[in-house]
Protein backbone atom coordinates (compact mmCIF):
# COMPACT_ATOMS: atom_id res chain seq x y z
CA UNK A 1 0.00 0.00 0.00
CA UNK A 2 1.50 3.24 -0.90
CA UNK A 3 2.34 5.26 2.14
CA UNK A 4 2.53 8.74 0.46
CA UNK A 5 -0.38 10.63 -1.22
CA UNK A 6 1.15 13.15 -3.34
CA UNK A 7 0.18 13.96 -7.24
CA UNK A 8 3.56 12.70 -7.95
CA UNK A 9 2.85 9.16 -6.31
CA UNK A 10 -0.86 8.59 -7.84
CA UNK A 11 0.17 9.76 -11.12
CA UNK A 12 3.36 7.06 -11.34
CA UNK A 13 0.54 4.82 -10.34
CA UNK A 14 -1.96 5.47 -12.39
CA UNK A 15 -0.57 7.16 -15.77
CA UNK A 16 0.71 3.31 -16.84
CA UNK A 17 -2.94 2.03 -16.30
CA UNK A 18 -4.76 4.91 -17.86
CA UNK A 19 -2.44 4.41 -21.29
CA UNK A 20 -2.72 0.88 -21.37
CA UNK A 21 -6.72 1.19 -20.78
CA UNK A 22 -7.32 4.01 -23.66
CA UNK A 23 -5.61 1.35 -25.84
CA UNK A 24 -8.09 -1.04 -24.51
CA UNK A 25 -11.01 1.41 -25.10
CA UNK A 26 -9.77 1.72 -29.06
CA UNK A 27 -9.85 -2.07 -29.76
CA UNK A 28 -13.38 -1.80 -28.34
CA UNK A 29 -14.39 0.75 -30.77
CA UNK A 30 -12.93 -0.90 -33.76
CA UNK A 31 -14.66 -3.82 -32.62
CA UNK A 32 -17.80 -2.13 -32.10
CA UNK A 33 -17.17 -0.42 -35.74
CA UNK A 34 -16.70 -3.77 -37.38
CA UNK A 35 -20.68 -4.70 -35.98
CA UNK A 36 -21.84 -1.91 -37.79
CA UNK A 37 -23.75 -2.97 -40.27
CA UNK A 38 -25.83 -5.41 -37.62
CA UNK A 39 -26.45 -2.53 -35.82
CA UNK A 40 -28.07 -1.07 -38.25
CA UNK A 41 -29.96 -3.56 -39.28
CA UNK A 42 -31.60 -4.33 -35.78
CA UNK A 43 -31.85 -0.78 -34.36
CA UNK A 44 -32.97 -2.44 -30.89
CA UNK A 45 -28.83 -4.09 -30.54
CA UNK A 46 -28.06 -0.78 -30.92
CA UNK A 47 -29.50 0.22 -27.79
CA UNK A 48 -28.33 -2.54 -26.34
CA UNK A 49 -24.91 -1.98 -26.40
CA UNK A 50 -24.13 1.51 -24.27
CA UNK A 51 -26.96 -0.24 -21.21
CA UNK A 52 -25.01 -3.40 -21.64
CA UNK A 53 -21.56 -2.78 -21.29
CA UNK A 54 -22.38 0.16 -18.67
CA UNK A 55 -24.39 -2.39 -16.24
CA UNK A 56 -21.37 -5.50 -16.76
CA UNK A 57 -19.15 -2.22 -15.89
CA UNK A 58 -21.29 -1.24 -12.68
CA UNK A 59 -21.96 -4.79 -11.79
CA UNK A 60 -17.38 -5.12 -11.72
CA UNK A 61 -17.57 -2.15 -10.15
CA UNK A 62 -19.95 -2.80 -7.25
CA UNK A 63 -17.51 -5.77 -6.69
CA UNK A 64 -14.63 -4.07 -6.55
CA UNK A 65 -15.70 -1.38 -4.19
CA UNK A 66 -17.19 -4.25 -1.74
CA UNK A 67 -13.01 -5.80 -2.40
CA UNK A 68 -11.69 -2.86 -1.74
CA UNK A 69 -13.13 -1.80 1.35
CA UNK A 70 -12.24 -5.69 2.45
CA UNK A 71 -8.95 -5.36 1.54
CA UNK A 72 -8.73 -1.94 3.77
CA UNK A 73 -10.09 -3.22 6.86
CA UNK A 74 -8.03 -6.20 6.55
CA UNK A 75 -10.56 -9.42 5.41
CA UNK A 76 -10.06 -9.91 2.21
CA UNK A 77 -8.82 -13.53 1.36
CA UNK A 78 -8.14 -14.51 -1.97
CA UNK A 79 -8.57 -18.20 -0.65
CA UNK A 80 -11.46 -19.91 -3.31
CA UNK A 81 -12.98 -21.18 0.42
CA UNK A 82 -13.43 -17.61 1.82
CA UNK A 83 -17.39 -17.51 1.90
CA UNK A 84 -17.36 -13.73 2.03
CA UNK A 85 -15.69 -13.52 -1.63
CA UNK A 86 -17.80 -16.26 -3.00
CA UNK A 87 -20.58 -14.66 -1.70
CA UNK A 88 -19.73 -11.02 -3.37
CA UNK A 89 -19.26 -13.27 -6.63
CA UNK A 90 -22.61 -14.77 -6.63
CA UNK A 91 -24.35 -11.46 -5.43
CA UNK A 92 -22.94 -10.22 -8.69
CA UNK A 93 -23.92 -12.95 -11.00
CA UNK A 94 -27.42 -12.79 -9.20
CA UNK A 95 -28.01 -9.46 -9.72
CA UNK A 96 -27.30 -10.01 -13.67
CA UNK A 97 -30.04 -12.25 -13.84
CA UNK A 98 -32.25 -9.76 -12.26
CA UNK A 99 -31.00 -6.73 -14.25
CA UNK A 100 -30.29 -7.61 -17.64
CA UNK A 101 -33.63 -9.07 -18.56
CA UNK A 102 -34.99 -5.52 -17.56
CA UNK A 103 -32.06 -4.49 -20.09
CA UNK A 104 -33.71 -6.29 -22.76
CA UNK A 105 -37.30 -5.33 -22.25
CA UNK A 106 -36.70 -1.90 -21.83
CA UNK A 107 -34.37 -1.42 -25.11
CA UNK A 108 -37.18 -3.60 -27.02
CA UNK A 109 -39.94 -1.67 -25.61
CA UNK A 110 -38.18 1.85 -26.37
CA UNK A 111 -37.01 1.02 -30.13
CA UNK A 112 -40.67 -0.20 -30.22
CA UNK A 113 -41.99 3.10 -29.15
CA UNK A 114 -39.73 5.08 -32.17
CA UNK A 115 -40.78 1.99 -34.78
CA UNK A 116 -37.55 0.54 -35.18
CA UNK A 117 -37.83 -2.70 -33.28
CA UNK A 118 -37.14 -5.57 -35.67
CA UNK A 119 -36.61 -8.16 -33.47
CA UNK A 120 -39.06 -9.79 -30.90
CA UNK A 121 -38.89 -9.07 -27.83
CA UNK A 122 -38.08 -13.23 -26.71
CA UNK A 123 -35.10 -12.65 -28.95
CA UNK A 124 -34.05 -9.22 -27.13
CA UNK A 125 -34.28 -11.45 -23.85
CA UNK A 126 -32.44 -13.44 -24.91
CA UNK A 127 -29.35 -11.58 -26.33
CA UNK A 128 -29.75 -9.51 -23.36
CA UNK A 129 -29.47 -12.06 -20.31
CA UNK A 130 -27.03 -14.43 -21.59
CA UNK A 131 -24.68 -12.02 -22.39
CA UNK A 132 -25.48 -10.16 -19.17
CA UNK A 133 -24.49 -13.05 -17.20
CA UNK A 134 -21.45 -14.20 -19.02
CA UNK A 135 -20.20 -10.81 -18.51
CA UNK A 136 -20.86 -10.89 -14.77
CA UNK A 137 -18.96 -13.89 -14.59
CA UNK A 138 -16.35 -12.34 -16.40
CA UNK A 139 -16.43 -8.87 -14.59
CA UNK A 140 -16.42 -10.94 -11.45
CA UNK A 141 -13.27 -12.83 -12.44
CA UNK A 142 -11.61 -9.89 -13.82
CA UNK A 143 -12.40 -7.87 -10.51
CA UNK A 144 -10.91 -10.75 -9.13
CA UNK A 145 -7.55 -11.14 -11.05
CA UNK A 146 -7.44 -7.34 -10.77
CA UNK A 147 -7.66 -6.78 -6.81
CA UNK A 148 -4.67 -9.74 -6.44
CA UNK A 149 -2.84 -7.95 -8.92
CA UNK A 150 -3.21 -4.55 -6.85
CA UNK A 151 -2.65 -6.43 -3.55
CA UNK A 152 0.98 -8.27 -5.11
CA UNK A 153 1.96 -4.83 -6.61
CA UNK A 154 1.20 -2.86 -3.24
CA UNK A 155 -1.41 -0.86 -5.30
CA UNK A 156 -4.31 0.82 -3.64
CA UNK A 157 -7.27 -1.37 -5.29
CA UNK A 158 -9.33 1.73 -5.24
CA UNK A 159 -7.54 3.62 -7.90
CA UNK A 160 -6.97 0.58 -10.00
CA UNK A 161 -9.58 -2.25 -9.87
CA UNK A 162 -12.36 0.01 -10.75
CA UNK A 163 -10.86 1.78 -13.94
CA UNK A 164 -9.55 -2.08 -15.09
CA UNK A 165 -13.07 -3.47 -14.39
CA UNK A 166 -14.90 -0.81 -16.12
CA UNK A 167 -12.60 -0.66 -19.42
CA UNK A 168 -12.78 -4.68 -19.64
CA UNK A 169 -16.17 -4.66 -19.29
CA UNK A 170 -16.35 -2.38 -22.56
CA UNK A 171 -14.55 -4.34 -24.58
CA UNK A 172 -15.51 -7.49 -23.18
CA UNK A 173 -19.38 -6.23 -23.24
CA UNK A 174 -18.74 -5.99 -26.90
CA UNK A 175 -17.29 -9.08 -27.88
CA UNK A 176 -19.91 -11.02 -25.52
CA UNK A 177 -22.97 -9.13 -26.91
CA UNK A 178 -21.89 -9.82 -30.60
CA UNK A 179 -20.96 -13.25 -29.81
CA UNK A 180 -24.45 -13.92 -28.19
CA UNK A 181 -25.95 -12.32 -31.17
CA UNK A 182 -24.50 -14.85 -33.21
CA UNK A 183 -26.35 -17.23 -31.18
CA UNK A 184 -30.00 -15.94 -30.64
CA UNK A 185 -30.85 -13.80 -33.70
Amino acid sequence: MPTEWTVRAITRAMLPILLLLTLVELGSGLVLGSFESELLRYPTLLALVPVTIGTAGNLGSILAARLSTAFHLGTLSFDPTDEELAGNALATVALSVTVFPVVGVGAWGLTSLVGQTRLPVRTVLSVSLASGVVLAVLAVAVTLAATYAAYRFELDPDDVVIPLVTNSCDVLGVLVLFASVQVFV
